[in-house]
């Protein structure tokens, strides 16, 4: 058995005010996706959540993701498919019933029992189940299970799962969009993942058991405790940290015999726009602007000895210009003025602790501005943790206890849908 394994394709979404649908990316993306597939011809298909960027995407994103999967059905190829924290389950789930006549099966609200698909091996050992679990919320596990003692992510999902009438000795893949740690470390993110340190975690042997575990939410393609583990990462970078990443791309996924392990091979997309940071003085960067050869970029440039003047972003953007090129991110490194931007919109100083409150909120709720409740409840939570502050309580640390607090608000959002 072969399929492909892929996650978080955030379909819809903007980097520094740029349509990655208006300017092309994803369309792009999509269609060369669409080529390897056709040449591969994998038995399935695994989307493991975010397909969108927001819970109600546009128009564009839909359509787009409506010929994506027009064309993997006109190949003949089941798709499974789990909503994200990106996602709206119930806008996901649309007509469900009528696409798993076609092979696309859907997963957009966690039940108390986990939808799943077997599918039969052409040449091989038998058939594959697929188990579909969508974001879970452990206030909605509690209510789908009638157990008010589940409190944690973790214990939602053991417990869900311990509800199925699975059969391990046969081959199982789960399919899931969560926060998956080993011995409690998380693995490596990227600065446009909304979820910060520490939240939602659950570890990756609650799936002990299943033959692979197909997994959504981290943008990093890496495995997580066992290499049957496994994030697929997002299909492009969707943010500077992100470049610093495996390349970016699909799995291909190979089940053999029960117990032989999977054998995953990282199959790279090139994109239409190429991500890169330059860093350096001003003469070295005008000089790459200059002479160097790359083309159709998205840059971030790092100014380390001088500040940034008018004149000088109008001159980089005039000379990246030519190249087809954009300047998403221009900022100063420079000691004497700080961390200075040249671009308006994007900030270097340190920010407040409601900011990162208020930043936090706005990824989760489709960019959707916190009102006035919401401000009080952000002002509080940050008048206590700058009284950790005090006692040198770390930047980060604080971050930290800002998402986890954010995601407790969304959750008991969650609970009462």
């Amino acid at each position: 058995m072969k399929f492909i394994h892929l996650a978080d394709l955030h379909l819809g979404k903007s980097l520094y005010g740029v349509s990655l649908i208006d300017n092309g990316d994803q369309n792009f993306w999509v269609e060369r996706f669409l080529e390897k597939t056709a040449g591969i011809l994998p038995d399935a298909v695994v989307i493991a959540g975010d397909i969108y960027d927001r819970s109600a995407p546009s128009g564009d994103a839909v359509m787009l993701f409506n010929h994506m999967l027009t064309e993997l059905e006109k190949m003949n190829i089941p798709v499974m498919i789990t909503a994200g924290n990106h996602d709206s389950g119930q806008r996901l789930s649309f007509a469900e019933s009528i696409l798993a006549k076609q092979q696309i099966y859907i997963a957009g609200v966690a039940q108390a029992e986990v939808s799943h698909v077997t599918i039969a091996e052409k040449d091989g050992p038998g058939e594959v189940t697929f188990w579909l679990v969508p974001y879970l919320f452990p206030a909605m596990a509690a209510q789908k299970l009638e157990d008010d003692s589940i409190g944690d992510y973790e214990t939602a999902m053991r417990k869900l799962l311990e509800r199925q009438d699975i059969d391990f000795t046969r081959r199982n893949v789960l399919v899931a969009h969560q926060n998956v740690t080993a011995d409690g470390r998380e693995a490596e993110r990227g600065g446009s993942e909304s979820m910060v340190g520490g939240v939602g975690q659950m570890d990756y042997r609650v799936f002990d058991g299943f033959d692979y575990v197909a997994l959504g939410h981290i943008h990093a393609s890496c495995p997580v405790g066992r290499k049957e583990v496994r994030y697929a990462g997002s299909p492009l970078c969707y943010h500077f940290d992100e470049t610093r990443q495996p390349v970016k791309g699909i799995l291909l996924v190979e089940l053999k015999e029960k117990g032989s392990g999977a054998h995953v091979t990282p199959i790279s997309v090139s994109p239409l726009h190429p991500m890169r940071e330059i860093r350096g003085t001003c003469e070295e960067i005008l000089k790459e602007a200059e002479d160097g050869k790359e083309q159709q970029e998205y840059i971030k440039i790092v100014v380390t000895d001088s500040r940034i003047t008018p004149q000088l972003s109008e001159m980089l953007r005039e000379l990246f210009g030519k190249r087809g090129s954009i300047i998403m991110e221009l900022v100063s490194e420079f000691r004497e003025f700080g961390r200075v931007s040249g671009l308006p919109g994007t900030h270097g100083e340190a920010k407040e602790i409601e900011e990162y409150f208020e930043e936090l909120y706005r990824e989760r709720k489709a960019q959707a501005e916190p009102d006035e409740k919401d401000r009080k409840l952000f002002a509080f939570a940050a008048a206590r943790a700058r009284g950790r502050q005090k006692a040198e309580k770390r930047e980060e640390e604080l971050q930290k206890d800002a998402a986890e607090l954010l995601a407790y608000i969304l959750e008991q959002e969650a609970g009462k849908e």
